[in-house]
């Protein structure tokens, strides 16, 4: 028996280009929507991933993540649902600033994270890594004991997933430098005995 024969295969993306990106709008920022590109994306997500045999499509609760996993859902004609355990990092005060320098500061505190294993770091009186950390690995340690044997796919946010994905997967510095890209589905698998993702998108070493 193979190490995943009976656990889950996930194909897990950042949701599409959303209107918080291309206004330089920094946070979880639920209610953004996604922009027509975006909304491309997704369904160009739905396309590459013909074929799978999806079973069912989860999402964080913001907007744009939902936009994207319902494209998802319609396409493969499957039960779509939202966890917020997958929303975006939270950074307090600042939630909503368009200031450079709060974006500046956040880009740094996701690199302490995931470089420098500094979960304690935080944005304001937002989230630390160990918040983030421990909610998104939840959702994704529950989705799998919920679908042993299946293949799903689940929407997120670039630093949710880059932080909890790179340490469940024991990943290390390997997704730092090049950012999740919009809507580009990535493999990971896990059971009982633990997670492997084979391909990151932007890594720039092997896994």
């Amino acid at each position: 028996m193979t190490f995943f024969e009976d656990g889950v295969r996930v194909w897990c993306l950042r949701h599409g280009e959303s209107e918080n990106v291309t206004g330089g709008v920094a946070g979880a920022v639920p209610s953004a929507s996604l922009t027509e590109l975006g909304r491309q994306q997704a369904a160009v997500a739905a396309r590459a991933l013909a074929g799978e045999p999806i079973s069912q499509v989860y999402s964080s609760t913001a907007l744009r993540a939902r936009q994207t996993g319902q494209a998802l859902a319609t396409a493969f004609r499957v039960p779509f649902r939202t966890m917020p355990e997958l929303v975006e990092m939270g950074i307090g005060r600042h939630e909503g600033s368009s200031d450079p320098g709060v974006r500046r500061q956040t880009a740094d505190v996701l690199r302490a994270w995931v470089v420098d294993g500094c979960l304690e770091r935080q944005v304001a009186d937002g989230e630390s890594g160990f918040d983030v950390v421990g909610r998104v690995t939840a959702a994704f340690r529950r989705i799998a004991a919920q679908h042993s044997g299946e293949t799903v796919a689940v929407v997120g946010h670039v630093a949710g997933l880059t932080v909890a994905l790179g340490r469940l997967c024991s990943l290390g510095a390997a997704v730092w430098g090049t950012p999740l890209p919009h809507a580009q589905p990535f493999l990971i698998e896990g059971d009982g005995s633990g997670w492997r993702c084979l391909s990151w998108p932007g890594a720039k070493t092997d896994l």
